[in-house]
Parts: C-alpha cells; sequence; structure tokens
C-alpha cells in the first residue's frame, strides 16, 4: 500500500507536470501567433517593395489597403533596392550567400510582378549598395567582391562606368542631388570614397570610422551622415569641402541611416541596440530614442532575439518612414509627427532593403 501510494503521488506530481509543459508550450505558440498577426492601421500612398534576406524573396506591399500583394521569390540572395523614377520597374542587387556570390542586379516590373531583366556585373561579385538617379533610369552599385562602382543604364542593359574604388568592402552608395558626383561607403577601410561620374575618377577618400555602412545624403546636398557600425558613431560630412566636420554618437552596430523628407531629422536605425534614434539635423541633437518591439521581457527576447532594426525608407509624401525589424521579419510604420510605431507589415524572414513607387 505505501508503495502504491508512492507512485501514485509520482504519477499525479508527472501529470502535472505534463499539464503545466503543455500549458507553457501552448501560451508560447499562441504568444508567437499574436507578435506574427499583423497590425496594420494606416493608410497612404504607394507600393511598398521589401527585400528578404533569408528567404531569398520580395514582399510587395498596398499601402493604401494594407493588402499583401505578392511575395516574389528569386534564385539569389538579395540585398538592397530602389525604385527608378520611371515609376516602372524596381532594381535589387543579387548579393548571393556564403556558397554562391551574386553577380548581377535584377529589375522587378511594378505592374506585371515579374522579373523582366537580369544584367551582369563582369567580374564583380556580391553587388551590395545601389541607388538610382533622379532624372534618368540609371542606377549606382557598390560591390563587396572586386570593390567596384558601377553606373548602369537600366534602359540600354549597358555599363557606362566600372570603376574599382581601391578600398576594402565597397557597401553602400548615395547620389549628389545636383552634382555628378556618387558617394561610396567602404566597411573594411572605414573611410567614403568620392567619385566624379563624369570624368570617372575618385575625388577623395575621407576617414570615417570603422564599419563605414549605411549613408545618405540631406535633400539640399550640403551633408552627408555615415553610421560607422564598428564604432558605434556618426561621420558628417561637408559636401562642399569633401572634410569631416563631426563625429556623433549613436546606438550599438548602427547600421543604415536616412534624413526626412524635408531634411530636418536623421533617423539611425541601431541593429545590437533594436531601437532607431532620432536626430536633429542642424543641431545634431538626439531627440529622441525610440524601441522597437520585441525587447519588452524574455519572452520578446527569447523568440525575437531583440528586435534588429536595420533599412530605413521614408515616404515621399513626409508622413512616415519605415523601418525593417529584421529579426521580428515585420517592417514597423512611424509616424512621422510623433515620431512613434503607429503599424507594422509583416514580411518574409529577414527583411532588409526597402523601396517604395507611387502613382
Amino acid at each position: 500500500m505505501h508503495y502504491q501510494n508512492k507512485y501514485r503521488s509520482f504519477a499525479r506530481k508527472v501529470i502535472f507536470l505534463g499539464l503545466v509543459v503543455v500549458f507553457l508550450f501552448t501560451c508560447m505558440l499562441s504568444y508567437i501567433s499574436y507578435a506574427r498577426t499583423q497590425n496594420y492601421s494606416i493608410s497612404t500612398v504607394g507600393t511598398l517593395f521589401v527585400v528578404n534576406k533569408l528567404d531569398r524573396s520580395i514582399t510587395v506591399f498596398d499601402l493604401e489597403t494594407g493588402a499583401l500583394i505578392k511575395e516574389l521569390f528569386v534564385a539569389t540572395q538579395p540585398r538592397e533596392i530602389t525604385a527608378l523614377p520611371d515609376k516602372k520597374s524596381v532594381a535589387f542587387t543579387n548579393y548571393g550567400d556564403n556558397y554562391m556570390p551574386g553577380k548581377s542586379i535584377s529589375l522587378l516590373d511594378v505592374n506585371t510582378l515579374q522579373i523582366t531583366k537580369k544584367i551582369p556585373l563582369q567580374s564583380a561579385t556580391r553587388p551590395h549598395g545601389i541607388t538610382s538617379f533622379r532624372s534618368s533610369n540609371r542606377v549606382a552599385v557598390a560591390t563587396n567582391g572586386g570593390n567596384k562602382l558601377f553606373i548602369i543604364d537600366t534602359d540600354k542593359d549597358s555599363i557606362e562606368l566600372a570603376l574599382s574604388t581601391k578600398q576594402r568592402i565597397s557597401h553602400m552608395v548615395v547620389a549628389h542631388p545636383y552634382k555628378p558626383l556618387i558617394y561610396v561607403t567602404h566597411k573594411s577601410s572605414g573611410n567614403l570614397s568620392v567619385i566624379d561620374y563624369t570624368n570617372n575618377q575618385i575625388v577623395t577618400n575621407i576617414n570615417c570610422g570603422m564599419g563605414a555602412d549605411g549613408i545618405d545624403i540631406t535633400p539640399d546636398g550640403k551633408e552627408i551622415w555615415i553610421a560607422n557600425t564598428l564604432e558605434n558613431t556618426i561621420s558628417v560630412i561637408n559636401t562642399d569641402t569633401n572634410e569631416l566636420e563631426d563625429t556623433l554618437l549613436s546606438g550599438k552596430e548602427s547600421y543604415r541611416l536616412k534624413f526626412s523628407v524635408d531634411g530636418k531629422y536623421c533617423f539611425v536605425s541601431n541593429a545590437q541596440d533594436g531601437t532607431v534614434l532620432i536626430f536633429d539635423r542642424h543641431t545634431k541633437e538626439r531627440i529622441k530614442s525610440l524601441m522597437l518591439p520585441g525587447k519588452k521581457n524574455f519572452i520578446e527576447r527569447a523568440l525575437y532575439h531583440t528586435p534588429r532594426p536595420v533599412g530605413i525608407l521614408m515616404h515621399p509624401n513626409g508622413e512616415y518612414a519605415f523601418v525593417s525589424n529584421s529579426n521580428a521579419d515585420k517592417v514597423e510604420v512611424i509616424d512621422m509627427k510623433t515620431f512613434e510605431i503607429v503599424s507594422n507589415i509583416n514580411t518574409g524572414r529577414v527583411p532588409d532593403g526597402l523601396a517604395l513607387v507611387t502613382f
């Protein structure tokens, strides 16, 4: 009898523990389902294109209706994406993975959502940063492999410029809005190249900081800001003098930055912190630190491995900013009046580059 009672007591404990485990597992699944629930509550014009690195796909989302239009799978892992000024296509870089480096860019038709072109980049590999020009369907592309800057006429499928930067890990690019200049960051060299593409020459290289990565230029073309990922700093460059004017403190592992449409603010994504910092462009003061969802408690940290903001895009109407929250597989939508997150958009796995087309 003693052993039977002891066995029953042990069995009850096992059953109880089993029920607790089932309950916790159910709660976790419910929380995951809740965390993945899309909360899109705004309506604005445009179609958003999101590059999903791990899924090798591009999410196409209607910003007016809040509907997923399509998730388009591509053969090679994409990284960055840009909208062409004719609003008929977006162009993205085929970066590749650890086993198979990419060697091309692709064009995606905005209306048919079909890939219409694949333009090879000679012997260069791992194209990463890409930006479009204001008045023509040309793009500038920087490659990690071969460290080159390409200027490509996407209408003619022709390479107009293939220039060696002579730096290490050429990464992100931006074009001057009014001058024939392209700016390229180099992660391993920790500097910025100023390139005159009419004369096909490097004007100068400007020292920034270790892990020089994200880059943007003010709408008036007066300043360039660069996120130095390994130093947790931001370099401010005067484009008239090509000199470093200021160094600002950012968050941990700052990857990308983007100016508001009016040029008053600069948003900086800090992947390790899970924050987006907002700076006043003129005073250089930090006016807000916005924590992305996913770091409030242990469960969120375990699920998301903390939020990881990377890509940033400004809506041309100036009303919203979009931030890729890569570990959460979402894009967070920030209201530019309140600097608060007002919506989110589900994506594929590990969203990164962003582009937007309005009609």
